[in-house]
């Protein structure tokens, strides 16, 4: 008895140790890989899914597959289907049925049927031609959606086509994952098993659909008002795997019930506080999904199957271009947001590694054609940025109506700039273009607003607004609408790269021309004035420094003074207003912006290397940071005088990004 106990304590800190290592091992990798991916600009996914590739059993080695690896892979899938529920709306799928249910089963429907036929012809089982055709079948919502933003293509006519089909792929890939899990029982029950799946997927949705509804609401109205964080995270987590488990229970898969808690959360009140809560564990457990789909890929049939490999991704590519560009050009799309709804689509997507590693569980696919599909996925996810970055030119060369558009566009643009002098030209007609267009036409200026969202420059235009359709940042557009005789640019949207070209555009066709721009805060004051801005409108300092001043008239202070003090603000650059305290919540708001300037206080202790120093003595310059506000015995001054000493208690508000700070935290504190 002592020898089992004592081997069994032994055992213990063995398991440990090795889970130890395991984690650190998965994190050292995926850290290297996705900072790597990132700096490319390129999706975390791949990063994920290289550092698979690299430690996997078939590269060096590192880490065998196992069920616990796989265990807590597929928390990433449930937390993935639970997010895909979350974003899913039935208010947007009635609004687009015509996209969604249109465009999106011609899609879904002719790729998938080519691919399983060709995929039959290859002699592959139909249950595995089922699974690949399936896989191929899906695009990538994430990386697509991410770069349709970035490029600020998501409100356009392309990109609101492209997401009504990616909706539907979320639809299509739930009886998908009732299906697969039956495909891997004797084929003698395949009937039976699938109209059972079929009955309970129904059943179970029916009443999750309909009381859980109605039971979620109120309960999560109570779990708010206890005002706890905490509390309203542990239930978003039961109620998340419980579903998940209850469909598991029934036969189902794990990821069905985490869409239904998604869907029905959706309709609650908290909709966007549970996405934000859970947002952490979605994107390591699902960085941990992709990881094991790595340590599938077998690099020696990858290489020996090289030729296949291509050729795999070379008719995935082709047929989602055809499945995608005909059905679209016969509903009516122009040719040229027919491509490009092609070529957005074409890749692979993250819901097919999915049912691939499901293929490979059970298993329904021979381990040859499994890494030739896995690669060709995962070099078509790889070329996915690439793609839409080149999509313009692609289009132009395929499309002629294209160049007859871009001409005419050009045409109309200079035919309303020609004999204009001294006009305002407004890039980006949105909410703030708009506003800005009517108040400078009150006072009597010309104004020619350039936009690239087609739908809006036909309404506006059809309203007796003087805007055509044009990019700013390209030279052609800026020249047709006559910069030359112009008075000023405004750039109205609030996106720093594009604005910094636009700029760059500016300053070599008429150095002297003020530009205007818009930016959301203080964080990219600095390079946009840089770059040649005459004047740069933060509208969170701005609307800050609004605020203030209607309170300021409002308790009787001259409108005189008011006006000067604003002045003086905008003057000094907003120094008053740049960098605020954070807390947990702004930092979790920034989408991963760590090198903002923030406000941090420091006090000074009689043993600090900052006492008896003057302000000039501290190489603030050499780390990019300023005091800002010196608070002593409780008297706050702005902007210490350089020749004032440091004391003991002296509390110091230091402006700054995080390292900076952290550098001059240190030096102060302790010294060099």
């Amino acid at each position: 008895m002592d020898t089992v106990c004592s081997e069994g304590r032994d055992t213990i800190p063995k398991i440990m140790a090795n889970t130890l290592e395991l984690i650190l091992l998965l994190l050292l990798f995926a850290t290297v890989n996705v900072a790597f991916f990132r700096a490319l600009r390129l999706p975390a996914m791949l990063g994920y899914l290289l550092s698979g590739i690299l430690i996997g059993p078939h590269a060096l080695g590192l880490i065998p597959p196992g069920e616990g690896t796989q265990g807590l892979a597929e928390f990433g899938v449930v937390f993935l289907m639970f997010t895909v529920g979350l974003e899913f709306s039935l208010p947007q799928l009635i609004a687009m049925q015509r996209t969604v249910f249109g465009l999106g089963t011609a899609q879904m429907g002719a790729s998938f049927l080519l691919i399983f036929v060709l995929c039959l012809w290859a002699e592959l089982p139909w249950q595995g031609a089922i699974i690949i055709a399936g896989a191929l079948s899906l695009s990538s919502t994430a990386i697509i959606s991410r770069l349709l933003t970035e490029r600020g293509e998501l409100k356009s006519v392309h990109g609101q086509r492209i997401m009504g089909m990616m909706l539907f792929q979320d639809l299509a890939v739930v009886p998908l994952l009732v299906l697969v899990p039956v495909l891997g029982k004797p084929h003698t029950a395949w009937t039976t098993l699938l109209l059972m799946a079929g009955g309970k997927a129904i059943l179970l949705l029916s009443l999750l659909l309909g009381v859980g509804k109605r039971w979620l609401r109120v309960w999560f109205h109570w779990v708010a008002r206890q005002q706890s964080s905490e509390l309203f995270l542990l239930n978003v987590l039961w109620v998340v795997l419980l579903l998940a488990w209850l469909t598991q229970m029934a036969g189902l898969s794990l990821a069905l019930g985490a869409f239904v808690s998604g869907v029905l959360l959706a309709e609650t009140d908290y909709r966007y506080q549970v996405e934000d809560y859970i947002k952490p564990f979605r994107d390591v457990l699902l960085g941990l999904f992709f990881i094991t789909i790595g340590t599938l890929l077998d690099l020696h049939i990858v290489i020996h199957e090289f030729p296949w490999v291509l050729l795999v991704l070379a008719i995935m590519l082709g047929l989602k271009l055809l499945t995608v560009k005909l059905p679209a050009q016969w509903l009516g799309e122009a040719p040229s947001v027919a491509w490009r709804m092609a070529l957005a689509m074409a890749p692979a997507g993250e819901f097919g590694f999915v049912l691939l590693s499901q293929a490979h569980t059970l298993p329904l696919l021979p381990a040859s054609p499994l890494q030739i599909v896995l690669a060709a996925m995962l070099i078509s996810m790889v070329l996915a940025p690439f793609i839409l970055l080149f999509s313009d030119r692609i289009v132009l060369l395929v499309c002629r109506e294209e160049w007859a558009l871009r001409a005419l566009a050009l045409h109309q643009l200079s035919a309303r700039s020609y004999g204009v002098q001294r006009h305002v030209i407004i890039c980006g007609y949105g909410r703030s273009g708009q506003n800005v267009a009517r108040l400078l036409e009150r006072e009597g200026l010309n104004i020619i607003a350039l936009d690239r969202d087609p739908e809006r420059v036909r309404s506006a235009s059809e309203a007796g607004e003087t805007v055509v359709f044009g990019d700013a940042s390209r030279q052609e557009v800026l020249i047709a609408a006559g910069i030359q005789r112009a008075s000023a640019v405004i750039i109205s949207f609030s996106d720093t790269t594009l604005s910094l070209a636009i700029l760059a555009l500016v300053r070599h066709l008429k150095p002297a021309l003020p530009v205007i721009v818009r930016t959301h805060d203080d964080s990219d004051l600095d390079p946009l004035k840089e770059a040649g801005a005459a004047e740069v409108v933060p509208e969170i300092l701005e609307g800050s420094l609004m605020l203030a001043s209607h309170t300021l008239l409002e308790l009787g202070f001259p409108l005189a003074r008011v006006l000067k003090r604003i002045r003086q603000i905008r003057a000094e650059r907003y120094q008053l207003m740049r960098g605020f305290f954070r807390g947990l919540t702004d930092d979790s708001q920034e989408n991963g912006r760590l090198d903002q300037p923030r406000l941090q206080s420091l006090t000074l202790q009689e043993s600090s290397h900052g006492c008896g120093l003057a302000v000039t003595d501290i190489p603030l310059e050499n780390w990019g940071v300023e005091i800002t506000i010196l608070r002593r015995k409780g008297i706050k001054g702005l902007q210490p005088n350089p020749q004032t000493r440091l004391q003991s208690g002296d509390v110091l508000v230091l402006l700054g990004t995080p390292e900076a700070l952290a550098q001059a935290e240190q030096w102060l504190m302790q010294g060099s």
